[in-house]
Protein backbone atom coordinates (compact mmCIF):
# COMPACT_ATOMS: atom_id res chain seq x y z
CA UNK A 1 0.00 0.00 0.00
CA UNK A 2 1.27 3.49 -0.84
CA UNK A 3 1.58 6.14 1.86
CA UNK A 4 -1.66 6.63 3.79
CA UNK A 5 -3.60 9.86 3.25
CA UNK A 6 -5.53 9.32 6.47
CA UNK A 7 -4.50 7.50 9.63
CA UNK A 8 -7.24 6.45 12.03
CA UNK A 9 -6.17 5.92 15.64
CA UNK A 10 -8.96 4.13 17.43
CA UNK A 11 -10.91 1.10 18.52
CA UNK A 12 -11.32 -2.31 16.95
CA UNK A 13 -14.35 -4.22 18.25
CA UNK A 14 -16.66 -7.10 17.63
CA UNK A 15 -20.28 -5.89 17.47
CA UNK A 16 -23.03 -8.08 18.89
CA UNK A 17 -26.35 -6.59 17.76
CA UNK A 18 -29.68 -7.60 19.29
CA UNK A 19 -33.02 -6.35 17.99
CA UNK A 20 -35.41 -5.20 20.72
CA UNK A 21 -38.76 -3.43 20.72
CA UNK A 22 -37.26 -1.00 23.21
CA UNK A 23 -34.15 -0.95 25.42
CA UNK A 24 -34.65 -2.05 29.04
CA UNK A 25 -34.88 0.40 31.90
CA UNK A 26 -32.72 -0.12 34.97
CA UNK A 27 -33.28 -3.53 36.54
CA UNK A 28 -35.53 -4.74 33.74
CA UNK A 29 -35.16 -7.74 31.43
CA UNK A 30 -36.64 -7.56 27.94
CA UNK A 31 -36.88 -10.22 25.27
CA UNK A 32 -34.84 -9.62 22.13
CA UNK A 33 -35.27 -10.73 18.57
CA UNK A 34 -32.64 -11.50 15.96
CA UNK A 35 -28.94 -11.46 16.84
CA UNK A 36 -26.06 -10.58 14.51
CA UNK A 37 -22.30 -10.49 15.04
CA UNK A 38 -19.89 -8.50 12.91
CA UNK A 39 -16.86 -6.21 12.87
CA UNK A 40 -17.04 -2.78 14.45
CA UNK A 41 -15.46 -0.23 16.74
CA UNK A 42 -15.59 3.49 16.02
CA UNK A 43 -12.00 3.52 14.81
CA UNK A 44 -12.37 0.51 12.54
CA UNK A 45 -15.69 1.76 11.20
CA UNK A 46 -14.23 5.15 10.31
CA UNK A 47 -11.18 3.55 8.69
CA UNK A 48 -13.33 1.29 6.51
CA UNK A 49 -15.68 4.15 5.67
CA UNK A 50 -12.74 6.22 4.43
CA UNK A 51 -11.37 3.32 2.41
CA UNK A 52 -14.77 2.77 0.78
CA UNK A 53 -14.78 6.45 -0.13
CA UNK A 54 -11.57 5.97 -2.05
CA UNK A 55 -8.97 7.09 0.50
CA UNK A 56 -5.68 5.37 1.33
CA UNK A 57 -6.04 4.53 5.00
CA UNK A 58 -3.87 3.08 7.76
CA UNK A 59 -5.05 2.21 11.24
CA UNK A 60 -3.36 2.35 14.63
CA UNK A 61 -5.06 0.32 17.35
CA UNK A 62 -5.03 -2.85 19.41
CA UNK A 63 -6.73 -6.23 19.57
CA UNK A 64 -6.35 -9.32 21.67
CA UNK A 65 -4.53 -12.44 20.51
CA UNK A 66 -7.82 -14.15 19.78
CA UNK A 67 -10.03 -15.24 16.92
CA UNK A 68 -12.03 -12.01 17.09
CA UNK A 69 -8.89 -9.92 16.66
CA UNK A 70 -7.69 -12.05 13.76
CA UNK A 71 -11.07 -11.73 12.08
CA UNK A 72 -11.10 -7.96 12.55
CA UNK A 73 -7.64 -7.58 11.02
CA UNK A 74 -8.67 -9.72 8.07
CA UNK A 75 -11.78 -7.60 7.45
CA UNK A 76 -9.80 -4.36 7.63
CA UNK A 77 -7.15 -5.67 5.24
CA UNK A 78 -9.81 -6.89 2.81
CA UNK A 79 -11.31 -3.39 2.83
CA UNK A 80 -7.93 -1.90 1.92
CA UNK A 81 -6.94 -0.58 5.35
CA UNK A 82 -3.27 -1.00 6.28
CA UNK A 83 -3.09 -2.93 9.57
CA UNK A 84 0.66 -3.01 10.31
CA UNK A 85 0.24 -0.66 13.27
CA UNK A 86 -2.54 -2.59 15.00
CA UNK A 87 -0.83 -4.16 17.99
CA UNK A 88 -1.65 -7.11 20.24
CA UNK A 89 -2.48 -6.64 23.91
CA UNK A 90 -3.00 -9.04 26.81
CA UNK A 91 -6.76 -8.61 26.85
CA UNK A 92 -9.66 -9.80 24.69
CA UNK A 93 -10.55 -7.87 21.56
CA UNK A 94 -13.09 -5.15 22.36
CA UNK A 95 -16.80 -5.99 22.37
CA UNK A 96 -19.79 -3.74 21.72
CA UNK A 97 -23.30 -4.90 22.59
CA UNK A 98 -25.78 -2.99 20.43
CA UNK A 99 -29.49 -2.92 21.27
CA UNK A 100 -31.28 -1.83 18.09
CA UNK A 101 -34.86 -0.78 18.79
CA UNK A 102 -37.93 -0.66 16.60
CA UNK A 103 -37.34 3.04 15.86
CA UNK A 104 -33.90 2.22 14.34
CA UNK A 105 -32.07 3.87 17.24
CA UNK A 106 -29.24 2.06 19.02
CA UNK A 107 -28.26 1.80 22.67
CA UNK A 108 -24.67 0.60 22.94
CA UNK A 109 -22.47 -0.76 25.72
CA UNK A 110 -18.77 -1.10 24.90
CA UNK A 111 -16.35 -3.36 26.77
CA UNK A 112 -13.04 -1.89 25.55
CA UNK A 113 -10.83 -4.92 26.16
CA UNK A 114 -7.56 -4.49 24.26
CA UNK A 115 -8.59 -0.99 23.16
CA UNK A 116 -8.14 0.22 26.75
CA UNK A 117 -4.50 -0.89 26.62
CA UNK A 118 -3.53 1.08 23.53
CA UNK A 119 -0.50 2.97 24.82
CA UNK A 120 1.13 6.26 23.84
CA UNK A 121 4.25 4.22 23.05
CA UNK A 122 2.38 2.14 20.47
CA UNK A 123 0.98 5.29 18.88
CA UNK A 124 4.34 7.04 18.90
CA UNK A 125 5.90 4.04 17.16
CA UNK A 126 3.65 4.91 14.22
CA UNK A 127 4.82 8.55 14.21
CA UNK A 128 6.32 8.41 10.69
CA UNK A 129 2.97 7.27 9.27
CA UNK A 130 1.02 9.77 11.36
CA UNK A 131 3.32 12.62 10.43
CA UNK A 132 3.11 11.89 6.71
CA UNK A 133 -0.70 11.67 6.60
CA UNK A 134 -2.83 14.53 5.34
CA UNK A 135 -5.28 13.87 8.19
CA UNK A 136 -5.36 11.89 11.42
CA UNK A 137 -8.70 10.88 12.98
CA UNK A 138 -9.26 9.85 16.60
CA UNK A 139 -12.21 8.95 18.83
CA UNK A 140 -12.43 8.20 22.55
CA UNK A 141 -12.89 4.41 22.70
CA UNK A 142 -9.13 4.31 23.38
CA UNK A 143 -7.26 6.07 26.23
CA UNK A 144 -6.99 9.85 26.10
CA UNK A 145 -3.22 9.52 26.50
CA UNK A 146 -3.06 7.56 23.24
CA UNK A 147 -5.15 10.23 21.51
CA UNK A 148 -2.82 12.93 22.84
CA UNK A 149 0.17 10.99 21.47
CA UNK A 150 -1.52 10.87 18.07
CA UNK A 151 -2.15 14.61 18.18
CA UNK A 152 1.49 15.27 19.03
CA UNK A 153 2.69 13.22 16.04
CA UNK A 154 0.26 14.76 13.54
CA UNK A 155 1.53 17.24 10.97
CA UNK A 156 -1.65 17.45 8.90
CA UNK A 157 -5.29 17.94 9.90
CA UNK A 158 -6.09 16.54 13.37
CA UNK A 159 -9.73 15.49 13.68
CA UNK A 160 -11.34 14.36 16.93
CA UNK A 161 -14.72 12.68 17.25
CA UNK A 162 -15.11 12.89 21.06
CA UNK A 163 -17.19 9.75 21.44
CA UNK A 164 -18.05 8.39 23.89
CA UNK A 165 -18.14 11.58 25.96
CA UNK A 166 -15.04 11.82 28.16
CA UNK A 167 -13.44 14.78 29.98
CA UNK A 168 -10.58 16.14 27.89
CA UNK A 169 -7.57 18.22 28.93
CA UNK A 170 -7.36 21.71 27.50
CA UNK A 171 -3.97 20.83 26.02
CA UNK A 172 -5.59 18.21 23.79
CA UNK A 173 -8.49 20.41 22.73
CA UNK A 174 -6.00 23.13 21.85
CA UNK A 175 -4.42 20.74 19.34
CA UNK A 176 -7.70 19.86 17.60
CA UNK A 177 -8.20 21.31 14.13
CA UNK A 178 -11.70 19.90 13.65
CA UNK A 179 -14.00 18.62 16.40
CA UNK A 180 -17.02 16.47 15.47
CA UNK A 181 -19.23 15.75 18.52
CA UNK A 182 -22.91 14.96 18.70
CA UNK A 183 -25.11 17.16 20.85
CA UNK A 184 -24.67 14.98 23.97
CA UNK A 185 -20.88 14.91 23.65
CA UNK A 186 -20.84 18.66 23.09
CA UNK A 187 -22.85 19.17 26.30
CA UNK A 188 -20.46 16.94 28.23
CA UNK A 189 -17.50 18.99 27.03
CA UNK A 190 -19.03 22.39 27.73
CA UNK A 191 -21.52 21.95 30.57
CA UNK A 192 -24.50 23.23 28.61
CA UNK A 193 -27.11 21.50 26.45
CA UNK A 194 -27.77 24.71 24.49
CA UNK A 195 -25.95 23.86 21.26
CA UNK A 196 -25.26 27.39 20.06
CA UNK A 197 -23.93 28.45 23.47
CA UNK A 198 -21.81 25.30 23.75
CA UNK A 199 -20.27 25.96 20.35
CA UNK A 200 -19.24 29.42 21.44
CA UNK A 201 -17.62 28.10 24.63
CA UNK A 202 -15.29 25.75 22.77
CA UNK A 203 -12.16 27.30 21.36
CA UNK A 204 -11.52 25.05 18.39
CA UNK A 205 -10.92 26.38 14.87
CA UNK A 206 -13.64 24.31 13.24
CA UNK A 207 -16.54 22.39 14.71
CA UNK A 208 -19.33 20.27 13.29
CA UNK A 209 -22.06 19.13 15.69
CA UNK A 210 -24.10 16.17 14.48
CA UNK A 211 -27.79 16.44 15.37
CA UNK A 212 -29.22 13.16 14.08
CA UNK A 213 -32.46 13.69 12.19
CA UNK A 214 -31.95 17.45 12.56
CA UNK A 215 -28.80 17.42 10.42
CA UNK A 216 -25.72 19.19 11.76
CA UNK A 217 -24.41 22.56 12.84
CA UNK A 218 -21.19 23.90 11.30
CA UNK A 219 -19.04 26.46 13.10
CA UNK A 220 -16.16 28.12 11.30
CA UNK A 221 -14.66 31.61 11.45
CA UNK A 222 -17.22 32.67 14.05
CA UNK A 223 -20.12 31.72 11.78
CA UNK A 224 -22.81 29.12 12.51
CA UNK A 225 -24.49 27.33 9.62
CA UNK A 226 -27.20 24.70 10.05
CA UNK A 227 -27.15 21.91 7.48
CA UNK A 228 -30.37 19.88 7.22
CA UNK A 229 -30.35 16.11 7.26
CA UNK A 230 -30.72 14.22 4.01
CA UNK A 231 -34.03 12.33 3.77
CA UNK A 232 -33.85 8.63 4.55
CA UNK A 233 -36.01 5.79 5.82
CA UNK A 234 -33.80 4.71 8.69
CA UNK A 235 -33.40 1.04 9.61
CA UNK A 236 -30.26 1.22 11.78
CA UNK A 237 -28.46 4.34 13.02
CA UNK A 238 -25.52 2.52 14.66
CA UNK A 239 -22.81 3.61 12.21
CA UNK A 240 -24.31 6.91 11.06
CA UNK A 241 -21.91 9.01 13.11
CA UNK A 242 -18.86 7.09 11.93
CA UNK A 243 -19.99 7.36 8.32
CA UNK A 244 -20.52 11.10 8.76
CA UNK A 245 -17.07 11.68 10.26
CA UNK A 246 -15.32 9.72 7.52
CA UNK A 247 -17.20 11.42 4.70
CA UNK A 248 -16.57 14.84 6.24
CA UNK A 249 -12.81 14.27 6.22
CA UNK A 250 -12.84 12.71 2.75
CA UNK A 251 -14.62 15.76 1.35
CA UNK A 252 -12.26 18.18 3.09
CA UNK A 253 -9.27 16.39 1.55
CA UNK A 254 -10.81 17.13 -1.84
CA UNK A 255 -10.59 20.82 -1.04
CA UNK A 256 -14.23 21.53 -0.30
CA UNK A 257 -15.50 24.04 2.24
CA UNK A 258 -16.54 22.77 5.65
CA UNK A 259 -20.21 23.45 4.91
CA UNK A 260 -20.03 21.62 1.58
CA UNK A 261 -18.21 18.74 3.27
CA UNK A 262 -20.91 18.57 5.95
CA UNK A 263 -23.62 18.50 3.28
CA UNK A 264 -21.94 15.53 1.59
CA UNK A 265 -21.39 13.83 4.93
CA UNK A 266 -25.09 14.07 5.79
CA UNK A 267 -25.84 12.21 2.56
CA UNK A 268 -23.37 9.47 3.47
CA UNK A 269 -24.82 9.16 6.97
CA UNK A 270 -28.38 9.06 5.66
CA UNK A 271 -27.55 6.26 3.24
CA UNK A 272 -25.82 4.36 6.04
CA UNK A 273 -28.99 4.39 8.17
CA UNK A 274 -31.02 2.68 5.45
CA UNK A 275 -29.05 -0.56 6.00
CA UNK A 276 -28.53 -2.82 8.98
CA UNK A 277 -25.23 -3.51 10.69
CA UNK A 278 -22.41 -1.14 11.52
CA UNK A 279 -19.40 -1.64 9.26
CA UNK A 280 -21.51 -3.56 6.75
CA UNK A 281 -23.77 -0.53 6.21
CA UNK A 282 -21.03 1.94 5.22
CA UNK A 283 -21.45 3.30 1.67
CA UNK A 284 -19.00 3.26 -1.20
CA UNK A 285 -18.00 6.31 -3.22
CA UNK A 286 -19.94 5.28 -6.32
CA UNK A 287 -23.18 5.16 -4.31
CA UNK A 288 -22.90 8.81 -3.31
CA UNK A 289 -22.32 10.24 -6.77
Amino acid sequence: MSEAEVVVVGSVNVDLTVDVDRPPVRGETVLGGSVAQGPGGKGANQAVALARLGRRVAMVGATGRDAAGDAARAVLAAEGVATEHIGYEAAPTGLAVVLRDSGADSTIVVAPGANALLSPATVTAAAPVLGAARAVMCQLETPVAAVAAAAAATQGLFVLNPAPATPLPASLLDRVDLLVPNRHELAALTGTDQVEEAVRRLRVPRLVVTLGADGCLVHEDGRLVRVPAAPARARDTTAAGDSFCAALVAALLDGGSLVAAAEWATRAAALTTTRTGAMLSLPRLAELG
